[in-house]
């Protein structure tokens, strides 16, 4: 499922006007190119279903009291993946809380990813961390953390570093909209911005926060 990537990283634009490629409807927008084919959006398509499948099952388990946790991306899909799909494999990830399905698209095998969730003897965490919490070492998938907001500036962090190294790589910090209010927000921010650090915070109006309004 890990998808093909073309070689070499294109340099950011110069320009700050904002990078809009789909209009309302769907279409795209004038002067826009599609940045996936036709097989890929496939692709894309068959993972977001996949994760559908997968989060309808692990919750049914969760509420006949199976596995002790989990966090669904229903709703998330398009946004999860479609990100997802968007980093190349030496790229890190820094997750939230919905975020098993880049891991899922980035190679992390599901056996491993069910053994983790029900934390049995195949579990390579050893049961030492919470269900749900998946870490996928060979494909730069940091461990998910229960703390709202601590991934963000570990991201910047990272991605400070791979600046500093030269590396041809990026982060991408995922956070639910809750995470805003956060002081790990706007430290990472700040951060990303003064050191023109190669991240991304990526926020999802979830609407699960309790902390902010809609």
């Amino acid at each position: 499922m890990t998808p093909a990537r073309k070689s070499g990283r294109k340099a950011a634009p110069e320009s700050p006007e904002p990078l809009q490629i789909l209009l309302p409807d769907g279409s795209l927008a004038e002067g826009a190119e599609a940045p996936i084919t036709t097989d890929e959006a496939i692709e894309v398509y068959r993972a977001m279903t996949r994760l559908r499948v997968i989060d309808e099952r692990m919750l049914t388990l969760q509420r006949q009291g199976r596995i002790g946790f989990y966090g669904a991306a229903t709703g998330q899909e398009a946004a999860t993946i479609g990100s997802g799909w968007a980093l190349d494999p030496g790229d890190w990830v820094y997750p939230a809380l919905r975020e098993g399905g880049v891991a899922l698209l980035r190679g992390y095998p599901i056996q491993e990813y069910t053994d983790q969730i029900f934390g049995n003897g195949r579990d390579v965490m050893l049961g030492r961390q919470m269900p749900c919490h998946y870490v996928d070492r060979p494909h730069n998938f940091v461990s998910l953390s229960p703390v709202i907001g601590t991934q963000l500036p570990q991201a910047v962090g990272t991605a400070m570093a791979i600046k500093m190294r030269g590396d041809d790589a990026a982060v991408i910090g995922y956070m639910g909209d809750g995470a805003t209010s956060e002081g790990d927000f706007h430290v990472a921010c700040n951060f990303a911005g003064v050191y023109k650090a190669p991240v991304v915070l990526f926020c999802q109006n979830n609407q699960w926060a309790i902390s902010v309004p809609f």
